[in-house]
């Protein structure tokens, strides 16, 4: 109990900086918010722990949900489908809810995992050496269970900061991510990092693609595992400015990173309050 509190309190007061340090800048009379995007236009992230360090607009809301099926080492079959809803609070910050149904590999059943909330902040447009950058701050509760294997019982505590830059038309997202778990590291290591490169573009008309090399180094403790690399690799499809599919495989290169096909669905609701969206949009291409 004693470490469940430590890390709520940790991660109370890790959101509390981010949080107030966001609204802060995003409140400041002669920041200037240069996106060029319709506040409308769907922005997914990938399926791994990779995100890009775009924000919904104020007053907007997205939903991206995808499955994944994975095939381990010894032959086990495993999956799980995940549903993100963003929604945008004040300028350059978003609100990450995120809902996992999980399938444990080898166990015939599904159940409802952990649960996350997260908030991202844009807190530059271009930085000198990290172009567009970002940091994503969650806290992942133990809403899973530990029986049936979709939950790690854990209360974990998790930041990712983001590098965006643009070759063209494709775009470049590093993430460096680091979690620290609560527990005693029997049901997942204390601690965590990784990495990942991804890229993203169009290839024809509403065709695109997306792909993305990414590694988790090596854990210590009753859980830890040998260090994974892997590579995703898949097509987008624009069906609407608001409506993106993706799909896709992931192959390992090193460790036990099972191999998955994934496939994705990325919906841009439309705005809950604040400006209209002709007012948004408008608003947008003033500041560009």
């Amino acid at each position: 109990m004693k470490r469940l509190t430590n890390a709520v309190r940790i991660a109370a007061i890790g959101v509390t900086l981010v949080v107030g340090a966001a609204i802060a800048h995003a409140q400041t009379p002669d920041v200037q918010e240069p996106i060029a995007q319709d506040p409308r236009t769907a922005q997914p992230q990938r399926p791994t722990v990779a995100t890009h360090a775009g924000t919904v607009v104020p007053g907007f809301v997205e939903v991206e949900s995808g499955v994944e099926f994975d095939r381990y080492g010894d032959r086990s079959r495993g999956g799980s489908v995940v549903t993100d809803v963003k929604i945008g609070l004040v300028q350059r910050v978003q609100l990450e809810l995120q809902t996992p149904v999980v399938g444990p590999p080898g166990s015939g059943s599904t159940g409802i995992g952990d649960f996350l909330a997260g908030l991202k902040w844009r807190f530059a447009e271009d930085a000198p050496v990290l172009g567009q950058s970002a940091v994503f701050s969650s806290v992942k509760f133990p809403t899973g269970s530990i029986d049936s294997g979709t939950g790690t019982g854990t209360t974990d505590v998790s930041f990712i900061l983001v590098s965006a830059r643009k070759f063209g038309d494709v775009e470049m997202d590093l993430n460096v991510g680091y979690t620290r778990r609560s527990g005693n590291g029997d049901n997942a290591p204390k601690n965590a990092n990784w990495w990942t490169a991804s890229f993203g573009g169009p290839l024809h008309d509403w065709l695109g693609f997306a792909a993305e090399l990414y590694g988790y180094p090596a854990t210590s403790g009753p859980a830890g595992a040998d260090s994974i690399v892997a590579i995703l690799v898949g097509p987008t499809a624009t069906i609407r400015k608001w409506l993106v599919m993706d799909t896709g495989v992931i192959v390992p290169l090193t460790g036990p990173q099972p191999r998955a096909v994934y496939a994705g669905l990325t919906y841009n609701v439309g705005r809950l309050w604040g400006p209209s969206t002709t007012s948004a949009s408008r608003l947008v291409r003033d500041r560009d």
